[in-house]
């Protein structure tokens, strides 16, 4: 397979305080990986990097061979909203908003049509169960399943690479299971890969590949 996103010797710094250390990483295209840590390990710091959230101190991050360090804020923020997706913890949904709203949010900002849009949602959230739910208000939602609704958003303009960080954190462990092995069977459909950030062993099983983050140190690649 090819590189599809790639971090060559990354430091960050918050002041004086060093949360990344010259961490490497490649990512695959259609490959799950999880990073692993405890809380304030720099894992999520690391995230946002390679996402092109946070510049790095030192180092480069590229995506798809380019540069994301390099681009103005414009076409960073284009990049991001047609081929990378994001699921956060807590969902981050806009509560005034119906779930096919929210769904079809990164389809609406590209330019697509309403229509397309709703039916393209659609199409998603049916295959995560969350189809008779599409005018529901999501402030009426269970953690389940907003955390559904999260994840059909991320996917529903099929990007090249989700990043999602501690995305089953809030959920009991029914309810992470489950979202879990739906969000990854689905990116896996769509040759979508995944980066998870996430403290829990169990998740990182699910992924093709794991490491692990102590003190701003990413480890070696170990093989799942």
């Amino acid at each position: 397979m090819d590189a599809i996103l790639r971090a060559e010797g990354v430091d960050l710094f918050y002041g004086t305080q060093q949360a990344v250390s010259g961490a490497d990483f490649t990512l695959e295209c259609g490959e799950v990986a999880a990073i692993m840590g405890s809380s304030g390990s720099g894992k999520s710091s690391l995230l946002y990097c390679l996402a092109g959230i946070l510049p790095p101190t030192n180092g480069r991050v590229t995506f798809d061979g380019q540069l994301l360090s390099a681009l103005p804020d414009g076409e960073l923020s284009a990049l991001r909203r047609t081929r990378l997706g994001f699921v956060f913890q807590y969902g981050e949904l806009l509560p005034e908003l119906s779930v096919e709203e929210n769904t079809a949010l990164p389809l609406r900002l590209a330019g697509i049509s309403k229509s397309h849009a709703y039916a393209m949602a659609g199409q998603v959230l049916g295959r995560l169960g969350m189809g008779d739910l599409a005018r529901r208000r999501t402030s009426k939602l269970s953690g389940g399943q907003s955390q559904r609704v999260a994840v059909a958003r991320a996917l529903v303009h099929q990007p090249d690479v989700v990043f999602a960080d501690e995305p089953t954190g809030a959920l009991d462990s029914a309810n992470a299971d489950a979202v879990l092995d739906e969000f990854l069977q689905l990116a896996r459909n769509q040759q979508t890969a995944v980066i998870i950030v996430t403290h829990d062993v169990d998740v990182a099983a699910k992924a093709d590949t794991q490491y692990t983050m102590t003190d701003g140190v990413l480890t070696q690649r170990v093989a799942v």
